[in-house]
């Protein structure tokens, strides 16, 4: 264990922690990044960025991540990958999963979000063996199969159109008669010879088990209640996110969801004054790497301005 101090402690490393940090950096005060569990963030299991302004070409959301932590560190940012275990807002105080303890002056949450699951029984004993959250992390497993993609945003009609160029078949499957997903991401899944949309459809079981893996999803209309099983090798869940807060429980204000609450509309601000919120954890209306991004900036140059009243 040891103690350390950074003038700006930024909790998390997606497009709004690394944005936070390249103005903390560039503002020469010691700026740290806690890069939390998933180094680069959820824009990390992204396949192909193309509404990400300046990149014409398009960009996977790896290689984006990569530039944006390439770009703080440049700046002289310390990327620390390890976990927040603990916040105590009163000490200004960061204890790590690895034991270390962080001290700072200001304190910016980008914790994200993390994907939901379905919760229907034997999920836990099939992630892994057939139920994915992730399609670029996974889908290379299901060259020539068939799978399943649950939901009916943005994050479900990527996940199917990049699965399409790697398996046999794809499902999508959503609860309502029209999805959700940009204009023309539905254009382009609904033109897809691979890829067949289940309308009005609700998951209620997995088949298979530890042995065989899945073996299909078990669906049921929601005006006819007919139930039917998709065979099926694989099955992705993309119905949404879950705000990273299980740290700021009862010490920060959270809404019904378990996002950060500001404490003025459109700020960064929480109750505490050295204490500043960007990104999914406090907004997921949009989802948006580029709107994390201006999170980001709000939040660090909000910082900043705390910062310099106290000098």
């Amino acid at each position: 264990m040891e103690k350390k101090y950074s003038s700006i402690l930024i909790l998390g490393s997606g497009p709004a922690g690394y944005t936070a940090a390249i103005y903390g950096a560039r503002s020469s005060r010691k700026t740290t990044v806690i890069s939390g569990p998933l180094l680069g963030g959820q824009l990390t299991q992204t396949s192909e960025i193309e509404n990400y302004p300046g990149f014409p070409e398009k960009i996977t959301g790896i290689e984006l991540m990569d530039r944006m932590r390439e770009q703080a560190e440049n700046m002289g940012a310390e990327i620390v990958e390890d976990t927040a275990v603990s916040v105590d807002f009163k000490k200004n105080e960061v204890v790590l999963d690895g034991g270390d303890i962080y001290n700072y002056d200001v304190l910016i949450i980008a914790t994200g979000a993390m994907s939901k699951w379905l919760g229907l029984p034997n999920e836990e004993n099939l992630k892994g063996m057939g139920v994915s959250v992730c399609a670029t992390c996974d889908g290379f497993f299901y060259r020539n199969k068939i799978v399943v993609v649950v939901g009916g945003g943005n994050s479900a009609v990527e996940e199917a159109l990049y699965l399409a160029n790697l398996a046999q078949k794809v499902y999508l499957v959503h609860r309502r008669d029209k999805l959700k997903a940009e204009v023309e991401l539905q254009k382009r899944l609904l033109e897809h010879p691979k890829i067949e949309t289940k309308w009005n459809k609700v998951s209620i079981a997995y088949e298979g088990n530890q042995t065989t893996g899945v073996t299909g999803l078990t669906v049921e209309d929601i005006i006819s209640h007919k139930q039917e099983t998709i065979a099926c090798d694989g099955v992705f869940i993309a119905i949404g996110h879950k705000p990273n807060t299980e740290l700021f429980v009862q010490q920060l204000d959270l809404d019904e969801s378990g996002l950060i609450k500001p404490m003025q509309t459109g700020t960064a601000l929480t109750r505490y004054d050295n204490v500043f919120v960007a990104g999914d954890v406090q907004e997921l209306t949009c989802c948006q790497a580029i709107t994390a991004a201006a999170g980001g900036c709000r939040a660090a140059m909000t910082a900043l301005t705390y910062l310099d009243k106290k000098q």
